[in-house]
């Protein structure tokens, strides 16, 4: 059993939401019977006032939670290596490779991120989702964060709420990008196809921020930073631009193949069978020390070969 203690601040964008709907959305790591749960039971007050569920919360309400937490799902573990970038008591930052599942879910109940990390540590169990702070698409390779203990999993999301965490990207995408920029808009569930996430006028806000690395006459290689962090964002943002990111089977639109392509480079692009999207830096303040840190994963061999390949073929 562990103690749990957060305190928020209401931000403007959720005012007049009610209680449970707030806090659903700045706790993600939670679910949203159990915040309703710790509402009822008079674990959570706003204002040193007990609210219901259903109560209105304004801009700049305190909301102080404090609860006990007897376990989290139980999920098996699994000797799966892991590419371990830091560690120490507090803290974990793994380079994902391309391929694994971050979490258990429907059609993939087990040889997860989150399996192998119970066999690394199996006290992460105690943990919100095995302490894992925030996610990568199963394709998508590079660097995320887990917490080792309670009290660094409530910092380190609360980081990631006010936007602290700093976390940039290398892609490469279809078509040629005159310029960098960013996009912002608002981002939910696809109206029609509820496996995908798509631009809506009735979504959260999603903020991406974009820049040439390097052109080439088909394609464009970018470097991208997250300002807010809703599934398949950099994913959606860049279809939505018309340059979706090259290999995405999801979001790409068929469109990664170009015509005129040299007979090597349309090879690989047609055997490149996931997003080129690679997570390759992360800051953060170390919830226990207070150090800013920083970390990079360098791009992975696939990426690298497409990338010499370009460089041979598609200037």
């Amino acid at each position: 059993m562990s103690k749990l203690h957060l305190k928020i601040v209401i931000p403007a964008e959720l005012e007049n939401k009610r209680l449970d709907q707030a806090l659903s959305q700045l706790c993600p790591e939670h679910s949203r019977s159990r915040i309703q749960s710790w509402i009822k039971a008079g674990d959570v007050s706003v204002n040193k006032t007990i609210y219901k569920q259903r109560s209105e919360v304004n801009h700049g309400d305190v909301v102080e939670i404090e609860t006990e937490i007897n376990h989290f799902d139980k999920h098996h573990a699994e000797a799966i290596d892991l590419n371990i970038v830091y560690e120490d008591a507090s803290l974990i930052v793994i380079n994902k490779p391309a391929g694994l599942v971050v979490h258990p879910g429907a059609g993939n109940p087990n040889h997860t991120l989150v399996n192998a990390l119970l066999n690394f540590d199996k006290n992460l169990d105690e943990l919100p989702r095995a302490g894992i702070i925030h996610r990568l698409d199963k394709d998508t390779t590079g660097l995320l964060m887990v917490a080792r203990t309670l009290e660094s999993h409530t910092l380190l999301v609360k980081q990631l709420q006010q936007r602290e965490i700093k976390r940039e990207y290398q892609a490469i995408v279809c078509g040629q990008l005159t310029s960098g920029g960013s996009i912002e808009n608002k981002m939910g569930r696809h109206p029609k196809q509820r496996i995908k996430m798509a631009v809506t006028n009735n979504g959260k806000i999603a903020t991406t921020h974009y820049r040439i690395l390097k052109k080439y006459k088909h394609y464009t290689h970018l470097y991208l930073q997250l300002e807010t962090g809703r599934t398949h964002q950099i994913r959606v943002h860049m279809s939505h631009l018309k340059h979706p990111i090259l290999g995405d089977p999801v979001y790409g639109n068929n469109n990664s193949v170009r015509k005129g392509l040299d007979p090597e480079l349309r090879h690989l692009i047609t055997n490149f069978h996931r997003q080129a999207l690679h997570a390759y830096a992360l800051q953060l303040t170390h919830p226990l020390t207070k150090e800013i840190m920083a970390f990079n994963a360098d791009l992975p061999t696939d990426l690298c070969a497409l990338i010499d390949t370009l460089n041979t073929y598609d200037l």
